[in-house]
């Protein structure tokens, strides 16, 4: 299985992509063609206009996934799938009315390789449940990818006490999430990504690394380059399900 799971899809001071473009470029190499699934906003055509000029450079075709009668066939004929970010909610909302949860999985693990920003991250864990969007629609279930064993939290925060927030930080909702589900969840702060190949699971990127959360422990840093291959191994346990 080949992963490319982005925080998030625009690095300060630098353009759409750009920040992540020489890693999809590696992972991408000999595609030519791209599936891109836009339904996380609901400018469609605009944010594939988007993603097919921020993937010009490296020569890729892009056909967006809403332009077709079928989507689910368009992705079961994909060289590679992309799932932009946007609304987590909305996004998946949409895969299950188009057939696209069980059209992506089964797609991806055949091989081909499969890119996720943001709410397109969210989508390759078991669940949509360590998202941080608001749920503007109601999907039919929570289960999503499930093209890892463990939760991801994109766009991950520390703590700023000097900002006068009073309300829970980003830690304290996911160890919220844990009282009530043992699943090991990663926070991906802004500019980092996790590249899986096959059983290899490691995390790259231009910033400050990622944090571990496990139920019963405290959070573990994890800085650039680090190998979190063990939990690719992990068994997810959710409170019921969605």
């Amino acid at each position: 299985m080949q992963l490319l799971l982005l925080s998030n899809s625009t690095a300060p001071g630098r353009g759409y992509l750009e920040h992540a473009r020489e890693e999809i470029g590696a992972l991408l190499d000999g595609v030519r063609r791209l599936v891109f699934v836009p339904y996380a906003l609901a400018d469609r055509d605009g944010y594939t206009a988007q993603v097919a000029k921020a993937l010009e450079p490296l020569g890729l075709e892009v056909t967006g996934a809403h332009t077709v009668a079928d989507p689910a066939a368009l992705v079961r004929d994909a060289e590679a799938v992309f799932v932009g970010g946007g609304n987590s909610f909305r996004l998946l909302k949409a895969l299950h009315e188009h057939g696209l949860v069980r059209a992506v999985r089964e797609r991806v693990a055949a091989g081909v390789p499969y890119i996720g920003s943001s709410a397109g991250t969210n989508m390759a864990c078991p669940t949509l449940r360590t998202t941080n969007d608001m749920p503007i629609v109601q999907p039919p279930s929570f289960e999503a990818l499930g093209l890892l064993p463990f939760q991801i939290n994109p766009h991950y925060l520390d703590a700023r006490p000097d900002l006068g927030h009073m309300g829970e930080t980003r830690a304290e909702r996911l160890e919220q999430f844990l009282e009530e589900n043992d699943v090991p969840v990663v926070g991906l702060r802004e500019g980092t990504w996790l590249r899986r190949d096959a059983d290899r699971l490691t995390l790259g990127g231009i910033a400050a690394g990622a944090v571990l959360f496990r139920r019963g422990a405290n959070p573990a840093e994890l800085g650039p380059g680090a190998d979190l291959s063990t939990l690719l191994s992990e068994r997810a346990r959710f409170d019921a399900p969605a």
